[in-house]
């Protein structure tokens, strides 16, 4: 995540403060709570549909209302925002998908993901005189944009066993549209292009050197576009229609991929068209822990939902409602076990296909225990590794009547990825493969066709052996940080999604460009607390209040006695959750 705050205008916190007073040791934590939304929680009958972009989760309703299923919702809004919120993902990216067939009461687990050219070795780069992958360029766009073919599986399958599907070109129709005839800049848009090309850091801004990023993002006096300023997007409009006309194969197999290719190699790149055609999605099993009642779900390598999960697998030995929400002891707490999942996470996470991971021994309920026991509540662990900064992203989920259930994450790793766009194709390519190592000894060392480490990973949590909470965020290091804020937050202290979502968050890591590690606090988290963690040994950072930051959040909770859906989306991004 990248260290640069949005200031989001939000209305006066209603509602009860209370106060609550807890011991731990010797230290004494006193604070207040408040657990006020500062949007109505969205509830339904039928379809919930939740989004990062407004117009996104819009084009998910309406097709949820024409009577298609979750996963052509789901294609609606991810084809959108790949249209809309281009700074945070592409058709040029990756997603990975979970999917909840209410039929056959069957949870699958999607990975779309790219593996690197095959002509992508260490000793290229070494050859080229690099010491790491390049993080912007067409040397850093070395892996196979993955997310068209987990479109296209993943219609496939709901075709096949859920029914109710709707053409595969109507569910592009929004995406279309917006492409050719233009949509109004958010204000996130104008912020990240501006800050990309910025001179503070020209290996990772400074975009505009690219041709093809300024002929695309910028107006005629190469400018960022203004919020409120209309975007087309003609070279994707015209890809997205053959997509739409002639199917996956054609971004693989035919013209498109001719393109990418030829434009990628004419620049220096590796991909090659033997990669695309070769290029498949693959359903992989999901991976679960128990949190207390509930069983969580995640998804496997090459992704960091082990992490996820073996956080709510440490927590499983704390009584958080004895703790507090929002206490010293709460943030210490989630803080201490994210560090010690990711400390497994770093040492073990690459492509399963190539590395051996014991994901039932860390995922055990004896190890999270073992695990727990090494949390001191009076003093933080001092971690000896940094994190690692990890890229944008975005999540969305959606439920149908049926309650057909999907939470999918699409991402081109940093924002704006590589920050070239594919000659007369409008797509823009992804640098997930600039995160391998050229480290021979590293666990997620490049070779050729491998999946890199993935930051992302969409969240179910089960009730009964039916989805209860759909739940992801965008935010690299801090989607399982956040993750384990809205389950705690809805299952341990009965918020509601969108008071999860909008309660006070925070981010164990460092950001772009940083040096050391701290931890950033939103600055509605009281300065009690904030003092206490420091004293814990906490190098504790306050921001702005609803800082993006923190990544954007989603959520969707379905009442397992009355079917009701009830939706939340982040104030610090420009979603929306939608319901009929």
């Amino acid at each position: 995540m990248h260290l640069i705050s949005r200031k989001v205008t939000a209305f006066a916190l209603t509602g009860t403060i209370g106060f609550s007073t807890i011991s731990t040791g010797t230290l004494i934590s006193t604070i207040s709570v408040a657990k006020a939304a500062n949007r109505p929680t969205t509830m339904s009958t039928n379809g919930m549909v939740t989004t990062p972009h407004y117009l996104a989760s819009q084009a998910a309703i309406d097709i949820l209302k024409d009577g298609g299923n979750a996963v052509d919702a789901a294609i609606g809004a991810a084809s959108t925002l790949a249209v809309v919120y281009p700074h945070m993902n592409s058709i040029g990216g990756d997603s990975f998908w979970l999917i909840y067939n209410a039929k056959t009461k069957e949870l699958k687990a999607l990975n779309a993901s790219g593996r690197s050219s095959e002509k992508a070795t260490i000793k290229f780069y070494q050859d080229l005189g690099y010491k790491k992958i390049p993080a912007r360029g067409y040397l850093a766009a070395n892996s196979v944009p993955g997310t068209i073919s987990g479109w296209d599986e993943a219609y496939k399958y709901a075709q096949k066993t859920m029914g109710n599907s709707l053409p595969w070109s109507q569910v592009m129709t929004s995406a279309i549209s917006y492409a050719e005839n233009g949509f109004p800049v958010t204000p996130s848009q104008e912020i990240w292009t501006t800050t990309n090309i910025g001179q503070d850091n020209k290996e990772l801004r400074d975009l505009q050197r690219f041709d093809s990023f300024r002929k695309t993002y910028l107006n005629a006096k190469n400018q960022p576009y203004k919020a409120g300023e209309i975007f087309k997007q003609p070279d994707l409009n015209k890809t997205l229609k053959l997509i739409a006309t002639k199917g996956a194969k054609e971004f693989y197999q035919g013209g498109i991929a001719k393109n990418i290719v030829a434009d990628v190699q004419a620049n220096g790149g590796v991909l090659t068209t033997k990669d695309f055609a070769q290029h498949t999605a693959n359903w992989v099993n999901p991976i679960s822990v128990n949190y207390r009642e509930y069983q969580a779900y995640n998804f496997p390598p090459n992704t960091q939902g082990m992490a996820s999960l073996s956080i709510l697998n440490i927590l499983n030995n704390f009584d958080l409602k004895k703790i507090g929400e929002g206490t010293a002891d709460y943030y210490h707490v989630i803080v201490e076990a994210t560090k010690l999942a990711f400390a497994d996470r770093d040492k073990y996470l690459s492509d399963p296909e190539f590395v051996k991971i014991p994901l039932d021994s860390l995922l055990s309920k004896k190890y999270g225990t073992e695990l727990a026991s090494r949390i001191n509540l009076t003093k933080t662990v001092k971690e000896a590794k940094l994190l690692d900064p990890k890229g944008d992203t975005v999540w969305l989920g959606v439920v149908d009547k049926n309650g057909n259930s999907v939470s999918l994450i699409q991402s081109i790793y940093h924002d704006f990825g590589s920050g070239v766009v594919a000659k007369n194709t409008g797509v823009l390519l992804q640098n997930r493969g600039s995160f391998f190592s050229l480290d021979p000894t590293h666990v997620n060392h490049l070779q050729p066709r491998k999946r890199s480490f993935h930051t992302l990973n969409p969240a179910m949590l089960f009730k009964t052996g039916k989805p209860y909470l759909v739940y992801g965020t965008m935010g690299g290091e801090g989607q399982p940080q956040t993750q384990a804020a809205l389950v705690t937050r809805i299952v341990d202290f009965g918020f509601s999604v969108q008071e999860a979502i909008e309660a006070p968050r925070w981010l164990q890591g460092r950001t772009w460009g940083a040096s050391s590690n701290d931890l950033k606090m939103e600055g509605r988290i009281t300065k009690a607390v904030s003092e206490e963690l420091v004293k814990r040994g906490h190098p504790v950072k306050m921001v702005d209040d609803y800082t993006d930051t923190m990544g954007h959040a989603g959520a969707i909770l379905i009442d397992p006695q009355t079917n009701v859906k009830s939706g939340g989306a982040d104030p610090r991004g420009d979603g929306a959750a939608v319901g009929y």
